[in-house]
């Protein structure tokens, strides 16, 4: 019996996944970072009033001609080459044909086959090892606006449409079918997202729409070299929906060949509410778009020259940040990982680490005091009330001994909840450690003196008595008084 894709049985838990290969390929739209649009000077800003940024260009109005955005032109290259794309010389936009409400001009401009750029490759961790995942391509479009379908009283009855993102520049970066596991998707499009804000192409803010990603999902047995037939899952938007959208699809397929039917190529919606995939429409062929050259755009030259001056202002890429930071900092390979994990983080953690005494001390320190209280807070690296030259003026007074560990936590929660510097806290609440020998001598003897009973306990053998000792003096110090210091005078007076 063959099961329709209205009877197709949920996953159970209980078929024969072992014995099945999942094969995914994602395709990853990104909003370029730009103020105007990619054909006209509209505005792309998030959140302005519906249809407030719209022009005859984006509109599709009659006459009106597409001019292209530069700096579209050169972010889209920027993220071509950071992911070793080859740059083609020549690429020219196409006409996407299809109707939807929310798509005025009735098509889409895009690329089809001669795109941006092709060939190109990211690598992620795959069980210890590096894995390299293949990029079909990126290439330029537009984007098209926005159906609206709640929000207001007759949203049971009517649609409303917002075309203020008609026209807003993307890239879509389409994967190789490399990867083979949920795990290996969400890593994939981890590692796309921070290499694009690394070379700061977008901010790939994915409640703001910045970044959306489709899959293409397909399983076949293990050891078959054909592909299955694919669905393409939709409303991803979030890297843990994106997961639990993959494992539930790839549950169902196997389920259903099981029950011995067989998959539609469809494209199908994640039901976040329900946990499931729902089927939406039967999936379209590239030639059900009927691609034809875009009749008012010139194609688009990238001469070798500009490519290479654009290569040159790139900034670092996270994997060479992260090599580096292992042999100039001596650093471990999980810390350089952490630190790198964002750019504004590792400039954050080099400009420490270059004016600090100890890099290794200034990874800890970021990690875990810092970094646990942005989180706690709300806040990330960049709103951070310590600046990285209040962090390393801190070190450097635990390394020259003017405070204790103790007292420099205490003295970091005062800067991260006032923005002072480390010597304005220490002078404000008098936390200098006590170092001088004579002095700290002389409360060693107060001490023992005051104590003599416990003294006599502990020359009898009751060694425990020397940790009351150490408490007692930095007691009367406040807990100012340097604890190697105070350790060597008891035991020698003591003795």
């Amino acid at each position: 019996m063959e099961l329709t894709r209205e009877q197709s049985v949920p996953p159970s838990g209980k078929a024969p996944r072992a014995a099945y290969e999942a094969v995914i390929g994602l395709e990853v739209h990104v909003q370029l970072k730009t103020a105007s649009k990619i054909f006209c000077a509209c505005s792309t800003r998030f959140g302005d009033p519906p249809n407030s940024n719209v022009c005859p260009v984006c509109l599709g109005l009659p006459g009106a001609l597409p001019v292209l955005n530069r700096q579209a032109l050169e972010l889209a290259v920027r993220a071509a080459l950071a992911l070793n794309c080859h740059v083609n010389p020549r690429s020219r936009f196409a006409r996407k044909n299809y109707f939807y409400p929310d798509l005025p001009k009735g098509y889409q401009i895009s690329q089809y086959e001669e795109p941006l750029s092709e060939h190109g490759w990211l690598e992620i961790e795959v069980n210890g090892q590096q894995k390299r995942i293949g990029i079909t391509r990126v290439h330029l479009e537009e984007d098209a606006g926005k159906s609206l379908h709640e929000g207001f009283p007759d949203s049971d009855a009517k649609t409303y449409l917002d075309f203020n993102r008609c026209g807003v520049p993307l890239i879509e970066i389409v994967s190789e079918p490399d990867l083979h596991a949920p795990a290996e998707a969400y890593d994939y499009l981890t590692r796309l997202k921070q290499i694009l804000q690394y070379v700061e192409v977008s901010d790939c803010d994915m409640e703001n729409g910045s970044l959306r990603c489709d899959a293409n999902v397909s399983v076949r047995r293990r050891g078959a070299e054909k592909f299955g037939v694919k669905t393409e899952v939709k409303n991803l938007n979030s890297f843990r929906y994106l997961a639990r959208a993959l494992e539930y699809e790839i549950e169902r397929q196997v389920a259903v060949l099981e029950e011995g039917g067989s998959i539609e190529q469809e494209t199908r919606l994640w039901n976040v509410g329900a946990g499931r995939t729902e089927p939406m429409r039967s999936k379209e062929f590239a030639h059900d778009y009927r691609y034809f050259p875009e009749p008012d755009l010139l194609p688009i030259m990238v001469e070798e020259a500009w490519k290479q001056k654009i290569l040159a202002e790139m900034p670092e890429l996270p994997d060479a940040k992260r090599a580096r930071f292992l042999r100039d900092f001596g650093i471990t390979d999980y810390d350089a990982g952490v630190l790198t994990a964002t750019r504004a983080l590792a400039d954050y953690f080099e400009e420490v680490a270059r004016d600090s005494p100890d890099a290794k001390a200034a990874a800890n320190w970021i990690q875990t005091e810092l970094l646990g209280r942005l989180n706690e807070s709300g806040k990330d690296i960049a709103e951070s009330p310590i600046q990285p030259a209040a962090l390393a003026e801190l070190l450097k007074l635990i390394a020259d001994g003017t405070l204790s560990g103790k007292m420099a936590k205490s003295a970091f929660a005062k800067m991260f909840e006032s923005g002072k510097s480390a010597r304005e806290v220490i002078a404000a609440e008098k936390m200098e450690q006590v170092t001088d020998a004579a002095a700290i001598e002389t409360m060693c003897r107060v001490v023992l003196e005051k104590h003599a009973a416990e003294v006599e306990q502990y020359k009898k053998g009751k060694e425990a008595l020397f940790g009351f000792f150490v408490g007692q003096v930095m007691k009367a110090s406040r807990g100012q008084a340097n604890p190697q210091v105070v350790n060597e005078t008891l035991k020698r007076l003591l003795a």
